[in-house]
């Protein structure tokens, strides 16, 4: 059902046109202002020193634009990027056949680091530390150990669960950066970076409206960008305005507050059939049909953020916002 929310801000594959809006460097990427001084610094020092930059792991909610910035530190530090997702690295030769292509200074970066498995993130260690591949291949009873050397390269790390990687990884990154959720300023700036870039026209009051309903999320304001533009094209004489934004909008489902179908739902089911809580995340799954993780990963952190809810000791509450969104009387 996640496939479906056009606010998820998790990525879809339909997100094909991300790469052709990422800015290029850090003097055009909006927002995360302590990230980006931070992090300028440290590409300054290592460029002066003529070093490798530190391993640099990036965390924070979905859509918020790790893999964005990491490229930006491959651009900055004036070399290239291989990527690759942790679900990927499967074996410790899928691991060797990715640093083996590396060259002097590249930068590797490892989306969902917090998904390697524990026995492949045990050799990254070496090559984090010593620059060196210690591998065993072969079948039982024909095991032969494997040393490379590697060059010097930078590892960016990507999570959405730090709390996940264990203590022995997140010790190896010398720069940990954490991503914040983004200001409604912030994601109308993006909105009208994303338009130019796309060729699309759209006013200041349509990025206002747009990022108004963006839950806080890059990812979700360019997408909206672009189904909005379509709604703009097939009904109107594509440029995107107030009216057919906030037309679109509404077909699309997103409420002023950039809650949409399941976010009411669980919220009603909060409310009505539990009482506002407290109540246990499986109660509120098995009410609306969602899977636990659904709810957690993509559906509550925004609703907690925002002030919809609180989750206690005891379980979910529903606040007096959530209860003034559903016009309902306030049971407290």
């Amino acid at each position: 059902m996640e496939e479906e929310r056009i606010i998820t801000n998790h990525e879809l594959e339909s997100d094909t046109y991300e790469e052709t809006i990422r800015p290029d460097s850090l003097d055009e990427y909006i927002g995360q202002k302590e990230v980006k001084e931070n992090i300028s610094v440290f590409i300054k020092a290592a460029l002066m020193r003529e070093n490798t930059l530190d391993h640099v792991l990036l965390y924070g909610p979905p859509g918020l634009g790790k893999t964005t910035l990491a490229h930006i530190i491959a651009n900055e530090m004036k070399t290239n990027i291989k990527t690759a997702s942790g679900p990927a690295i499967e074996k410790s030769g899928d691991l060797a056949a990715i640093l083996s292509t590396l060259e002097p200074n590249d930068v590797l970066f490892i989306d969902e680091i917090h998904r390697i498995p524990k026995y492949i993130e045990e050799i990254l260690y070496s090559a984090m530390e010593d620059f060196k591949l210690d591998i065993i291949v072969g079948g039982e009873g024909s095991n032969r150990s494997i040393n490379i050397e590697l060059p010097k390269f930078t590892l960016i790390g990507a999570t959405t669960r730090a709390g996940d990687l264990s203590a022995p990884l997140r010790e190896r990154f010398g720069i940990v950066l954490k991503l914040q959720f983004y200001t409604e300023k912030e994601l109308s700036d993006i909105a009208k970076r994303t338009a130019r870039v796309l060729k699309i026209d759209i006013d200041d009051e349509s990025a206002k409206i747009i990022s108004s309903r963006s839950r806080k999320t890059p990812r979700i304001t360019n997408r909206l960008i672009k189904r909005v533009a379509d709604y703009a094209l097939v009904l109107g004489d594509g440029v995107i305005d107030k009216d057919i934004t906030k037309k679109s909008l509404d077909k699309l489902k997103v409420d002023a507050s950039g809650l949409d179908n399941i976010d009411i739902e669980y919220l009603k089911a909060l409310v009505n059939n539990f009482s506002g809580g407290p109540v246990g995340i499986e109660s509120i799954s098995a009410s609306i049909g969602e899977e636990v993780t659904n709810l957690e990963d993509v559906v509550e952190p925004y609703l907690l953020q925002s002030g919809f809810i609180k989750r206690t000791t005891r379980g979910r509450v529903a606040t007096e916002k959530t209860y003034k969104h559903l016009g309902k009387d306030i049971n407290f």
